[in-house]
């Protein structure tokens, strides 16, 4: 059995050519990711499958759930080409957008998305290239858009577009990424992550599409998803601070408060929050990172994010061992702090008026109080390990669950520690099986204590409803029957 790390927060590594062999797969792994993610904005179905595949092959090996996250590339909006490859534009000047498929040249460029041109206003920004070139809309007809050059650049073929000031009625999943969702569930990807959601019902039709067969990230990028939060958060599963784009459509300075409104939202909700982009943006071509990424990656850290995320760090970057163990190492020392778990409920997430919810705020209390080894969650769903979760308790959570696909979703979640096992049947059972998995995990030793979660009837998902504390034997390992 392989030793459950003793690091709370999660690691998401994302794979691509710099890591996508078995060797620097098992590497990362060791190094301390949690999670990895398939980008589908780049590489063929074919290549993802076989990386797919080597992870599986690891986890194999390991005899731990390896968790894999598969981010959809979603309906990015892009210009169209020019004659010469770029052109430069200058402040002051007048810009238009088409639906001429002609390549374009200083004056004009073609834009192939029919949806902007309902959408926009006078007034209202376009953004190029990551928002380094900024035009103003000067007037909007049925197939151009006149604009002025507000910050001008040097502007290349098929460069990104972002509308910060409207809400585009796009579809949310492109035919690319149907086709992509489809074989991340035919290949047992545990997460799909939607890119550039901008209302709930984005996430609506996605889970009308998955039907319960992932967990669904929706990642927040835009204002417009920040001002339905709330209601996104209520049909997601997880939610993803991804400050790239959200750093290009909203002002750069509000980012801050941004991802802590989104981090404490999501923890207010029971909603997993991962927190994403140019964390150690350094180390895809430096061996360390600045201290101002290191005090980045503590900051989200400390604010209770179940996971932080490597981008191109680790997928095309020169070190991406070397960035995954220095995010480990940065964790591991933020949760070292004598404050971290103070500064973790600085935001207090008050319990639902549920018995689960009140089982599972005790459960944390009880864990401090007696100085408790583990807290044992028996789930089939995950929704108990969910709540327990939530508390973010000082003490490490043991999840025991008879469904793989569970233990599987769960490895992205804060302080969770994921086993699959057969199902208990009693009481005795239950108690007999987490102390020996606890022992089994190396999380607890004879004389210890351990708090036990569990919903009766057994397996019947959502229904905790059972709190129990035990101590465990010096021969307990010996004496307990074999799984």
């Amino acid at each position: 059995m392989f030793k459950p790390r003793r690091r709370k927060v999660r690691i998401l590594a994302t794979l691509g050519p710099a890591s996508r062999s078995p060797e620097m797969i098992r590497a990362l792994f060791e190094a301390g990711a949690d999670v990895f993610r398939i980008n589908m904005s780049h590489g063929t179905q074919e290549g993802h499958a076989e990386v797919i595949s080597r992870i599986r092959d690891l986890e194999g090996q390991l005899g731990r759930p390896t968790t894999i996250l598969v981010d959809l590339q979603g309906p990015k909006l892009r210009v169209g080409t020019f004659a010469d490859g770029t052109i430069e534009l200058t402040g002051g000047q007048t810009f238009v957008l088409d639906l001429d498929p002609a390549p374009g040249d200083a004056t004009r460029v073609h834009l192939p998305h029919r949806e902007l041109f309902a959408a926009l206003a006078p007034g209202q920004r376009l953004l190029l290239d990551d928002g380094k070139i900024r035009l103003e809309t000067l007037e909007v007809h049925p197939n151009r858009i006149v604009t002025r050059v507000m910050v001008g650049g040097r502007l290349s073929n098929n460069k990104g577009v972002n509308v910060p000031d409207a809400v585009i009625p796009l579809a949310a999943l492109t035919e690319k990424d149907r086709s992509d969702l489809a074989f991340a569930l035919e290949k047992g990807a545990d997460w799909i992550a939607l890119s550039f959601v901008q209302r709930p019902e984005d996430v609506a039709e996605a889970r009308k599409l998955i039907q319960g067969r992932a967990g669904v990230l929706a990642k927040i990028e835009k204002p417009a998803a920040v001002q339905r939060l709330d209601e996104i958060l209520d049909l997601a599963d997880a939610v993803m601070v991804a400050r790239g784009d959200l750093g290009v459509e909203a002002p750069i300075a509000e980012v801050p408060r941004l991802q802590k409104q989104i981090v404490a939202s999501a923890r207010a909700k029971g909603k997993t929050v991962v927190v994403a982009t140019q964390m150690l943006e350094s180390m895809i071509q430096s061996p360390t990172p600045t201290r101002a990424e290191v005090s980045d990656v503590a900051n989200a850290i400390y604010d209770g994010a179940d996971a932080i995320m490597l981008s191109a760090e680790s997928a095309a970057g020169a070190y991406p061992l070397e960035a995954v163990s220095m995010m480990d190492e940065i964790a591991t020392q933020v949760e070292q702090d004598v404050t971290y778990q103070a500064r973790v409920h600085f935001s207090e997430i008050q319990p639902e008026a549920t018995t689960a919810d009140a089982i599972s705020a005790a459960a944390s209390q009880i864990a401090l109080s007696l100085s408790a080894k583990a807290i044992c969650c028996f789930t089939t769903s995950g929704s108990t390990a969910l709540r327990a979760a939530r508390e973010r308790p000082i003490t490490p959570i043991l999840v025991l669950t008879p469904k793989l696909e569970t233990a599987r979703k769960l490895g992205l979640v804060w302080g969770l520690h994921a086993i699959r096992t057969r199902d208990v049947a009693n009481f005795e059972e239950m108690v007999g099986k987490s102390k020996r998995m606890a022992l089994r995990s190396q999380l607890a030793d004879g004389g210890d204590q351990i708090i036990l979660m569990a919903g009766y009837p057994f397996g019947t998902p959502g229904s905790t409803n059972v709190l129990h504390i035990a101590r465990l034997q010096g021969d307990e390992l010996k004496k307990l029957p074999r799984r």
